[in-house]
C-alpha cells in the first residue's frame, strides 16, 4: 500500500468507529494487532478484539467523534495528531458519569501490515481527561 492508501486506511479506522460500525475493525484490524498503549481497562482480551471492546466501552460512555488535525506518513507508519470530541454520557470503570463535555488530543502512531492495522503507539492527554471526567482535580493555582 502506498502512504496515501495507509493515511486513507488510519481515516477510515476513526470514521468507522465514530459511526459505532465497530463490525468493521475485522476489515481495518488485524487480529492480532499490538496496542503499546492500550486502555486502562481490566480483563480485555488482546488484540483486535480487546480494541473492539475498549472502543464499544468508551463510544457508550463518551460518545462523540474524532477530529483528524494532521497526518504524516512513511514506509508502513502513519502518524495522526487528533482530537476526540465527546460528553461523558455514562460510567467508566472508577469514573461515573458527569455530563462534562470532554476533549482530548492525541498523537497516535500506527504501523499498517498486508493492508490492515497491525501495531499502535499513542501518547493521549490522560491526565486532562480525568481531570474532565471528576477523578482528578485540576491543579490550584497560586494566589487563587
Amino acid at each position: 500500500m502506498s502512504v496515501e492508501e495507509n493515511k486513507a486506511l488510519v481515516r477510515r479506522f476513526y470514521a468507522e468507529i465514530d459511526s459505532g460500525n465497530l463490525a468493521a475493525m475485522d476489515e481495518l484490524v488485524a487480529e492480532d494487532y499490538l496496542d503499546h498503549t492500550p486502555p486502562p481497562f481490566p480483563g480485555l482480551p488482546p488484540g483486535r478484539e480487546g480494541l473492539k471492546q475498549a472502543f464499544k466501552i468508551f463510544s457508550e460512555a463518551t460518545p462523540g467523534y474524532h477530529r483528524i488535525d494532521a497526518q504524516v506518513a512513511e514506509g508502513d507508519l502513519v502518524v495522526t495528531r487528533l482530537t476526540a470530541v465527546g460528553q461523558h454520557a455514562g460510567d467508566l470503570p472508577g469514573a461515573p458519569r458527569t455530563g462534562h463535555d470532554l476533549r482530548m488530543t492525541a498523537i497516535a502512531v500506527h504501523r499498517i501490515a498486508d493492508g490492515k492495522l497491525a501495531e499502535k503507539w499513542s501518547e493521549k492527554d490522560v491526565l486532562g481527561f480525568l481531570q474532565q471526567i471528576g477523578v482528578m482535580r485540576p491543579p490550584e493555582h497560586a494566589g487563587d
